[in-house]
């Protein structure tokens, strides 16, 4: 009885470079441009490899959105004001090495494929939930007034950083991000 699997082993570098391929694909031709047969090329792969992986267009751009998941890593630490000074700052340079374009074509998927939309939800209700958990833990602090609801404060804190990628163009720097935190706790008292 043979117990070794038929054909090549996968290779381990295969997923990666087709996940770069169809950023890159999307942000030349956006997701209704996307080609499976430009991204295979691109990555080097035969058309047969990502449709093993992915069935579908939709489906490699749910695997591109995941990877996207892991872009903003958060560990929270005692200090709230710095964890959430660090995670709108991580948001905001992860956004401005971002195409526009690739927000803005994964928001239009998102509202026309069901499976898209909701992974993008997914990773927008990951990282809202990261950081609703710091502007709690602000209140308690008593950073934050009690009053207010923690999730429309991360609103407040993270809709301007999209409003400025996709409406105003201005930029997303670290300072801005600073600036929105200090806009929502106020200025950090002298110690």
């Amino acid at each position: 009885m043979n117990t070794t699997g038929r054909g090549r082993p996968r290779d381990a570098g295969v997923e990666g470079r087709v996940l770069a391929a169809a950023a890159a694909e999307i942000r030349q031709s956006g997701y209704d441009g996307l080609s499976i047969d430009r991204v295979a090329a691109r990555a080097g792969v035969a058309k047969t490899t990502l449709y093993r992986r992915w069935a579908t267009k939709a489906e490699l751009v749910v695997a591109l959105i995941t990877n996207l998941r892991e872009d903003v890593p958060f560990e929270p630490s005692d200090d709230p004001r710095r964890d959430l000074t660090d995670l709108v700052t991580a948001i905001a340079t992860n956004l401005a090495s971002t195409p526009p374009t690739l927000i803005a074509d994964l928001a239009a998927a998102a509202a026309r494929e069901p499976r898209v939309g909701d992974s993008v939800r997914a990773l927008w209700a990951e990282r809202h939930r990261a950081v609703t958990a710091v502007v709690a833990k602000a209140q308690e602090a008593g950073l934050v007034l009690d009053h207010v609801s923690p999730a429309v404060l991360v609103d407040q804190l993270v809709g301007p950083l999209y409003y400025r990628l996709l409406v105003t163009g201005e930029p997303l720097s670290p300072d801005y991000a600073r600036t929105l935190v200090r806009s929502v706790l106020g200025p950090e008292e002298p110690r």
